[in-house]
Order: C-alpha cells, then structure tokens, then sequence
C-alpha cells in the first residue's frame, strides 16, 4: 500500500520543509490543499509551478493530487442560483485541473461541502443539475490531462447534497464521465452505519482514492476504528491507489499525528483479520 499524508496536516508550515518532513516519516505521497499555496492558484506562474512541483520530487515525493479545492478564492459556488457564480467556479475547477497536473497529481478530491450545499428553496435534483453543470470544464481538462475527478460523499452536517457512497455512485453514474469516479473517506463511511469492509466492496470499482482518518477526525490508530478489516477489503479488491492520510484535529502535535498514524497503518496490513 502507497501512503500519503494532507499537507494541511502541517498548517504554517512552508512547502520545502513540509515535504522534507514528511519523506522523513516515512510516507511515499503528499496531497495538497490548494489554499495553502495560493489564495488563487491562478495567480501562480509557470516556474512556480515547477519549483513546486521540483521541490517534492527532490525530496522523494509522489503529489497525489488535489482535496479541498475550493475553500479559496472567496464566493465559489457550485449550486448557486446565480450563474455567474457558478461560471466562475467551473472556470476555477478546471484552472485547478490544470494546476494539479503541473504538480505531476493524478487526482481532484471534491468535498468542499460549503461550495455545494442546497439553496434554501430548491431541490437535491436542481441542485447536482447545477453542480454537473459546473464540472463540465473541469471533467474536459482533467479527461486531457490524464486526471480523476472524485465527488466526495459528506455526512451532515458537514453536507445536505451528495451525504453517502450511494448517493455518490449514483451522481457519478447519472453524469456518466470518464473521468468522474468517488473516494472512500473512513471518518465519513463511518457515519453510514454499515461495516465499512462491506461498503469498500460494493462500491469498489467507483473509487479512485482513500481518505484515512478515525470516525473521531483524528488518525488512524488515535480512535476505535479498526483498520485492519478496512485495508484487507482495499487490498482484496484490488485498489491501486495511494491512501492518504487527512486529519481534522491533530493533537498533540502534526508530527505525532503523522508519524503514529503511518505507523499503525503498516501494522494493520500485516495484522490476521479478526474473526467476526
């Protein structure tokens, strides 16, 4: 299993150093939160790319890809009734396609619940009417650039449209692009009440990428989640891509979280499956 690890997992942290220390611990990956570079990855030129891009392989890093892709610039929307909101956020997706693959990512992790919730007054339907709409562009570039664009599920009440892998699967397959395919988020499939072995299975040859994280948003091993069932189903399946580490509380320290985590995980894969 290739590992990797969300770079705002190292919030303050320059770019040079962040890929230093996380080569140091271990993992193979890095994937990035665009507003840690830029407010506005527009704003970023063709040699800065590169030197972004460079200063990870230099330092032995894989960047996967792209995840909370439209935190920043502000007012981005991909259900607003407005449609020159809507506009604008489709050219930034597919500007963002464009960015990823500067940095040598494969993969564009839409979660971004804010940018996607429901206006008061409409319905789930006109709202993924509008958030396809808006992904056009990005899926066209990505197509060329040899990515993936995954809709990532969201629970509430992070979410009110796209909440399980159900409802996920079905946005990717009434779209029905290519390029468009879902993730496996272990904080967020915990809170579909089913084992998670079992959504991993059913819904296999939709996911592009995994998100590793507790039920508690901490890493995996700092909370109850077993992982060991949850690899054994990816590896079972045959999934070929990185599992990327994302945490939303990283107490005690980045590193802690970082280091711990890694390490838990790779006792996981070599760990019998319990006997339920």
């Amino acid at each position: 299993m290739r590992y990797a690890i969300c770079n705002e997992t190292f919030a303050g942290w320059d770019w040079e150093p962040t890929c230093h220390q996380v080569t140091a611990l271990g993992y193979d990956g890095i994937e990035v939160a665009p507003f840690t570079l830029a407010e506005d990855v527009r704003a970023l030129d063709a040699a800065s790319r590169r030197e972004l891009a460079a200063t990870a392989r230099a330092a032995g890093l894989e960047v996967i890809g792209l995840h909370w892709l439209l935190v920043s610039p502000k007012g981005l929307s991909l259900t607003s009734r407005d449609s020159s909101i809507r506009e604008e956020t489709a050219r930034y997706l597919a500007a963002l396609a464009d960015f990823c693959a500067d940095l040598g990512g494969r993969l564009l992790v839409l979660g971004s619940p804010a940018q996607r919730r429901i206006p008061d007054g409409d319905t789930p339907d006109i709202a993924l009417d509008r958030l396809a709409a808006c992904l056009e562009p990005a899926l066209e570039r990505a197509s060329l650039q040899g990515l993936t664009l995954c809709l990532e599920p969201l629970p509430p009440p992070e979410a009110d449209l796209l909440l399980t892998l159900q409802e996920a699967v079905a946005a990717v397959r009434r779209i029905g692009h290519s390029a468009l395919r879902t993730i496996f988020d272990v904080k967020s499939a915990s809170s579909e009440g089913g084992p998670l072995p079992g959504l991993i299975r059913e819904f296999a040859p939709y996911l592009a990428h995994v998100h590793a994280n507790d039920a508690n948003r901490r890493g995996p091993g700092f909370g109850d989640t077993d992982f060991v069932p949850i690899l054994a189903a990816l590896q079972e399946t045959g999934y070929a891509g990185a599992v990327s580490i994302e945490v939303f509380d990283t107490t005690p320290d980045p590193i802690t979280i970082a280091r711990e985590s890694l390490q838990y995980l790779r006792c996981c894969e070599t760990s019998p499956i319990p006997v339920s």
